[in-house]
């Protein structure tokens, strides 16, 4: 049987081909969620303000073990407009196109680096050497993280989506969220230049930003800001290796990696099922009715492979026109970090495909290893030999 990590789109297209919209049993209460594999039903409801994100009105009075931090249970994220509206346009300004393109020096002196401790001809893992710390240093950058504190927030960050372990993930986001508070009063004894103290400026002057707020922001922008795209950097390596001819083709011609970016985020989304929604009334959605405080799962993934919206979806094809993909989700929620995430990717594909022209796999893929969380899709590791 085909491990649902290594390969979920077989069973998504079987749901998908059987209804786009279905009731399934999660968690051990058995609580009925609907599952959303069809595009049309995830972009429909994703910009449905039916659903609210609001974690912390739906979970109200239920009883809980768990321990999250509030700073991490109720980000950005996890809230409705006005709030949402609000917090976003504090951080909007900050992932523009035009405040990325002043980043791109930035990124590519970076990826030159870690390219630099590369040997060619050994085997090198793609996603410890580049495709984790590439992001983590642009991101802690971004925001302002001391150096020397940089490795030990990217094992917080880890371990936020240890699936399966809850102690873990409770435990590292009380580590994250202290050492954010600690940061914050740091800098306000040392001002800087950096999006948190830009956000800590918002939160001593007139634009409504609570300390709480600030502090749950700072961690959702240093997460959100690095675990995806270290997956889509990974994903992408290898949807291009296991296809030698769109492989050969941005080789020679590297101009064309930013038009293949949105291709690649289809073909195998970093992120693989967006996060926490529920209906506040009964709707109905591909044909399913669906009750009044239901929780509403939309496989990103699903939507992306479905063949009614992208023919031949299990092809990786360069020259389609795949913008209109959920990779970054859809509406009022859609990632706001996609700019500086297409930037990376962009700057990192190229000098990997110019550098080394000659790489490929240095294990079979079926030896390759997921992770195992439900929101994110990406490699724990991916040897490469770099010719």
């Amino acid at each position: 049987m085909t491990d649902p990590t290594q390969d979920p789109y077989a069973t998504y297209a079987a749901m998908r081909s059987t209804c786009p919209v279905q009731a399934v049993s999660a968690g051990s209460g058995g609580r009925t969620s609907y599952l959303v594999t069809g595009y049309a039903e995830a972009r429909e409801v994703l910009a449905d303000a039916r659903l609210s994100k609001d974690t912390a009105a739906f979970f109200a009075g239920k009883g809980s073990p768990r321990r999250l931090h509030p700073a991490v249970a109720h980000t950005m994220l996890a809230t409705d407009p006005p709030e949402h509206t609000r917090l976003r346009k504090l951080v909007t300004k900050a992932f523009t196109t035009g405040a990325v393109t002043q980043l791109r020096p930035f990124i590519t002196r970076v990826t030159d680096e870690l390219l630099d401790q590369w040997t060619a001809g050994e085997p090198f893992d793609l996603v410890a050497g580049l495709a984790v710390p590439l992001p983590v240093i642009v991101i802690c950058e971004l925001l302002g993280v001391p150096q020397a504190d940089r490795s030990e927030v990217r094992r917080w960050s880890k371990e936020l989506f240890a699936a399966g372990q809850p102690d873990v993930i409770d435990a590292a986001s009380h580590s994250l969220a202290d050492y954010m508070t600690s940061l914050i009063a740091a800098k306000r004894g040392n001002p800087g230049t950096s999006l948190l103290d830009q956000l800590i400026s918002a939160r001593d002057g007139e634009d409504r930003l609570s300390e709480e707020e600030l502090v749950s922001l700072a961690v959702l922008l240093l997460v959100a800001g690095h675990e995806t795209t270290t997956n889509f950097l990974g994903n992408a390596l290898l949807a291009l290796l296991q296809h030698p001819a769109e492989l050969r083709r941005l080789q020679q011609n590297p101009a064309e990696v930013s038009f293949a970016l949105d291709e690649l985020l289809r073909f195998d989304s970093p992120v693989s099922t967006a996060t926490f929604r529920y209906t506040t009334e009964p709707i109905t959605l591909g044909g399913t009715d669906i009750p009044v405080g239901a929780p509403v799962l939309i496989a990103l993934g699903a939507a992306n492979r479905d063949p009614e919206r992208f023919p031949a979806p299990d092809s990786l094809e360069l020259d389609r026109n795949a913008a209109a993909h959920l990779g970054f989700g859809h509406g009022i929620h859609r990632c706001v970090g996609a700019p500086l995430a297409k930037a990376e990717a962009e700057i990192a594909l190229r000098a990997l495909l110019t550098r080394y022209p000659e790489i490929r796999l240095a294990v079979p893929p079926a030896r390759l290893k997921w992770r195992h969380t439900r929101l994110m899709r990406g490699l724990t590791s991916l040897p490469v030999t770099l010719g």
